[in-house]
């Protein structure tokens, strides 16, 4: 995200490109493809920006960055010379994108570790966590375990397990999404279930523990597509809690309730099976609570 610091009577294009550095018709094809937003909305490129505005910008086009070593703290589960498993805090993002360039994982990473793998503005990656779900994550440390651990999550070879409360009571103990995601044609900051330039997308879900007006529910990857979960639910009408993109009602600082609890998969190098689980936040718990005392 981008604050606005100083009074300006400037186009947001000219504004942008000059804070980027990055072209000017490359800032007017992000705004006209809608991947531009001023204080949760879309502009057009004549948009005059204002003190205080918010500006968020989709990180889906390719460019150069320098990316920085930052001190940031990290939660590390697991660590050998090969990989890392992190706990994710809500709120942080992963990779270095236009308008996050600073406070990501990806900096914390690169002031802690000497990792040789992966793309230039996203070592190490292998997957991600939207900014806002918690839990765990997988790191590469080097080329041999990227490539690896990339063809490990592509045959589906990698179990991952997700908590999330939902909005409504799901009435079926179990059930299986099998629906593709795309990018949503008329918001392209998100996802939807298309038929449009969609791929395969199948969540597994089961149910922990129905309150009032919500479900605890426990989902299971089989394949990993941006924002799945999130899409999945509110696709058969349970949107996850606090969800501000795809959710209903209310939203807080928090973010959703969605949280990645337990990771499994098979040590790239040696084949050992590696299994690893972690609780939710504070506020994850204290909602469930709060939904108990309900």
């Amino acid at each position: 995200m981008i604050k606005v610091i100083e009074e300006n009577q400037v186009r947001i294009d000219s504004y942008l490109a000059e804070k980027l550095e990055l072209s000017r018709s490359k800032i007017q094809k992000l705004i006209k493809e809608k991947l531009v937003t001023v204080n949760g909305k879309t502009v057009n490129v004549s948009y005059q920006v204002k003190l205080d505005d918010e500006i968020e910008i989709n990180d889906d086009l390719n460019y150069e960055i320098n990316v920085q070593p930052e001190n940031i703290d990290i939660d590390i589960i697991y660590e050998d010379d090969d990989l890392l498993v992190i706990n994710k805090a809500s709120g942080m993002v992963v990779h270095p994108a236009l308008g996050h360039y600073t406070g990501t994982l990806v900096n914390a990473l690169l002031y802690k570790f000497n990792i040789t793998a992966g793309e230039v503005n996203r070592p190490g990656i292998v997957h991600r966590l939207d900014k806002d779900t918690s839990g765990l994550m997988l790191v590469a440390k080097n080329e041999f375990t990227h490539e690896k651990l990339s063809e490990m999550i592509a045959k589906k070879e990698v179990e991952r397990h997700y908590l999330a409360i939902v909005r409504g009571v799901i009435k079926h103990d179990t059930g299986t999404i099998d629906a593709p995601i795309g990018r949503d044609v008329n918001d392209r900051q998100k996802m939807a279930v298309t038929d449009q330039n969609a791929k395969e997308a199948v969540t597994h879900f089961k149910v922990l523990e129905r309150f009032k007006e919500n479900t605890l529910i426990e989902c299971i990857l089989e394949t990993g597509r941006t924002h799945q979960i999130r899409v999945h639910m509110a696709y058969i009408g349970y949107p996850i809690l606090n969800d501000p993109a795809y959710g209903k009602g209310n939203v807080t600082e928090f973010g959703q309730m969605l949280h990645s609890k337990s990771i499994k998969f098979k040590h790239p190098r040696t084949g050992k099976e590696l299994f690893f689980e972690v609780d939710p936040p504070k506020e994850f718990h204290d909602k469930l609570e709060k939904l108990r005392d309900e």
